[in-house]
């Protein structure tokens, strides 16, 4: 029999009765299977109330940049702020022990500010995520409820359609949006899920994690897919979106570091203290994002059947239907919704800016036979790259050599390339190589061709030019 007990601090009722809790406006939370008592989330644990949770929408747009106004789901709070109809909103959601006014969040507000105008929404739930994993992996279903309550506070009250709406969600922030996702019945145009949390939702029920019908699409960034146990992989290898992304592999990014945790620990006593520490590679999937923003072909994914096989060179260079931005700009892909768990691969710098772009180049060499190094680097009307080696091995006249490559700086349309070659052996016949011909092969598939007939002697640079 259910139970009314009025809370002091609270205006509204609180309905109990055993193993579901009800609150206004948002609805009933029980704590049967799939939510609690399943493998992957044994604990019978209940979310907490609105009021400790205490979610918070913090509203930045192109007027107000740098301070926000915190916004609740009432329309005249909505229609007096900054707050614009005929704008895109996209609402940011943090994760574990993190808060709605830390710097990544505005910084993805300001980079937005660059290249749109939107009304960019930072929610804090810090008062939930700030407790023990198992409890903060419960409370985000309060989360995806208040979420899902002022989109449609927006839509029934304003007009405001949820077409217009794109959530962004980090590690347990991703099933927040999957939440709200959810109780929107999926009329949400877009969910960017940034490394998904992977402990109590990994192997889950769809009704429990995001999934692809949270959204009308849902993109995925994986950068700490690595198990748990006993690697400290906070993030999610199953795929849960449209498109999953797995930049680097999505294990292990350039220049994180990380302790491997040779034995079993305690869930909660791992994520405590793990920000800047072991949570390196977690960390990376919302500053891929941020960079995507200004760099709206440095991400390009490529399909493929494996890191592996994209490594060993087999994946380039796009289909014909073109390779999907990972971040910001994936919904510009013509195929998004064509299927679910389409999986994509790229490498990324190792610091900010992390865009790269892949170029496949081909040498055929002339001149002496020698053993040594071959390095090309490219100019283009928009940049040049640095040396990126080719071959190394036996330099033999008539033989192509050809290798992939990920440059720091879009050239655009080449003009010239040069080549170069070593070997650092003394050799007094002072021998000259040279490439008869070298081809250089973008992303999309355009090809360039550069031609010469001369040779140089080794560490002597050679210009190449269209042929």
């Amino acid at each position: 029999m259910s139970t009314v007990v009025k809370l002091i601090s609270f205006k509204h009722f609180w309905v109990f009765s055993g193993s579901e809790v009800c609150f206004p406006r948002l609805g009933c939370f029980s704590d049967d299977a799939p939510w609690a008592g399943i493998v992957e989330r044994p604990l019978k644990i209940l979310p907490w109330d609105p009021k400790d949770v205490n979610t918070r929408f913090l509203l930045y747009t192109n007027e107000n940049q740098d301070n926000y106004q915190e916004l609740v789901a009432d329309p005249s709070t909505i229609t007096d702020s900054n707050f614009r109809m005929d704008r895109k909103t996209r609402f940011i959601i943090h994760g574990f022990i993190d808060k709605g006014e830390e710097d990544w969040l505005s910084n993805i507000c300001k980079n937005l500010f660059k290249v749109e105008s939107v009304n960019c929404i930072c929610v804090d739930w810090k008062g939930g995520s700030r407790t023990g994993y198992t409890q903060a992996s419960q409370n985000i279903r309060i989360v995806g409820a208040e979420v899902a309550y002022f989109v449609e506070v927006l839509k029934s009250s304003l007009g405001y359609s949820p077409s217009n709406v794109h959530v962004i969600g980090h590690s347990l922030g991703s099933h927040a949006a999957g939440e709200a996702g959810r109780r929107t019945n999926g009329t949400i145009e877009r969910i960017t899920g940034l490394d998904p949390a992977e402990p109590c939702f990994q192997g889950t029920p769809e009704l429990v994690r995001l999934d692809p019908s949270d959204a009308k699409f849902v993109d995925v960034i994986h950068t700490d897919a690595a198990p748990i146990i006993p690697n400290l992989g906070f993030g999610m290898s199953q795929t849960v979106g449209h498109l999953d992304f797995f930049p680097n592999g999505g294990k292990e990014m350039p220049g994180c570091q990380k302790n491997i945790l040779s034995q079993i620990v305690d869930i909660d006593g791992i994520w405590e203290g793990t920000r800047d520490f072991v949570a390196c590679n977690h960390l990376r999937s919302y500053k891929y994002y941020a960079d995507s923003i200004l760099n709206p072909d440095g991400f390009a994914g490529f399909p493929c059947d494996s890191y592996n096989v994209f490594t060993a060179n087999k994946c380039f260079p796009c289909p014909s239907e073109g390779c999907p931005q990972m971040g910001h700009y994936a919904d510009r892909f013509p195929g998004k919704t064509n299927g679910v768990s389409q999986v994509f691969y790229l490498n990324t710098g190792d610091a900010s800016n992390f865009a790269r772009w892949r170029y496949k180049v081909s040498v055929t060499l002339s001149g002496k036979k020698v053993t040594g190094h071959i390095l090309v680097s490219l100019f283009g009307n928009e940049g040049n790259s640095r040396q990126y080696e080719i071959y190394k091995g036996t330099l033999q006249p008539d033989n192509t050599h050809s290798n992939e490559f990920d440059s720091d700086v879009e050239v655009g349309d080449l003009q010239k390339v040069k080549f170069i070659w070593y070997n650092n052996v003394i050799n007094p016949t002072l021998p000259r190589v040279g490439a008869s011909k070298i081809t250089v092969e973008r992303n999309d598939g355009k090809v360039y061709d550069f031609c010469s007939q001369e040779t140089v002697r080794e560490e002597v640079l050679l210009t190449l030019n269209p042929c």
